[in-house]
């Protein structure tokens, strides 16, 4: 999801800068973009975001948007998770995003137009089986977010959060690995979709570009689905 998210903004005259774990695989997909700035790093790391909101200042003078989007914690259940898998996760799925918008914040003021997206998952809507450490950490997202939308408005930043379904992504594949009949599991997920179908991470990059179009100055603290419609709640 990130390299489309990437692409998507590229594609919409934004220049980007990538941050990601494995250095060859990220200046390969930067290569694809282009003028990207590639930025090796885990996002757990205060010495990787520093580096990549000091670059993008630096090379493009200013910043205008903040994308935290890290992968998901491990899964599991309650008793299958071992106790120090809960701190890790809280770096990983809050931690990281409390970070990195703390450090592009003041850029953000001076842009009058700043735009934060957070990438969650639609447990912070509706708990999903086995995900214990999503299903818990995940919505702190949510309401950092929705309290931080309202400190900022007023300095023409919107911060808004994206709860994706299932997305055709290797984390989706690895989570139905983990299932005794993994095409069973696959099967069962895609029948339960109202659209018939995983999404295409390009649909969610298409989703990010549109929050932080000057189109979407009025939607801020929102969490957005986009799932094919397998959330069943009304709200």
């Amino acid at each position: 999801m990130g390299l489309a998210i990437a692409g998507a903004l590229a594609s919409e005259g934004c220049a980007v800068t990538m941050l990601a774990r494995t250095p060859d695989k990220l200046e390969q997909a930067a290569a694809g973009i282009p003028g990207a700035i590639a930025v090796p790093g885990d996002v757990r790391d205060q010495g990787a975001l520093e580096q990549a909101v000091g670059r993008t200042v630096e090379e493009r003078g200013r910043l205008d948007i903040v994308v935290n989007n890290a992968g998901g914690p491990a899964p599991g259940t309650f008793e299958s998770t071992p106790a120090e898998a809960w701190a890790e996760a809280f770096e990983l799925s809050l931690n990281s995003a409390v970070r990195l918008t703390r450090l592009a914040l003041p850029h953000l003021k001076q842009s009058g137009r700043g735009r934060i997206v957070n990438i969650t998952s639609w447990s912070v809507r509706e708990p999903i089986p086995n995900l214990m450490l999503s299903n818990a950490i995940r919505p702190g997202v949510v309401g950092w977010a929705k309290t931080l939308a309202q400190e900022v408005g007023r300095e023409g930043i919107t911060v808004n959060t994206i709860a994706p379904g299932k997305i055709d992504t290797p984390r989706v594949r690895e989570l139905w690995s983990h299932h005794p009949d993994p095409e069973a599991a696959a099967k069962r997920d895609i029948e339960a979709i109202p659209v018939g179908r995983l999404a295409a991470p390009a649909e969610v990059g298409a989703l990010v570009a549109y929050l932080c179009s000057q189109h979407a100055g009025y939607i801020t603290g929102a969490v957005l689905p986009i799932d094919g419609g397998a959330l069943r709640g009304i709200w």
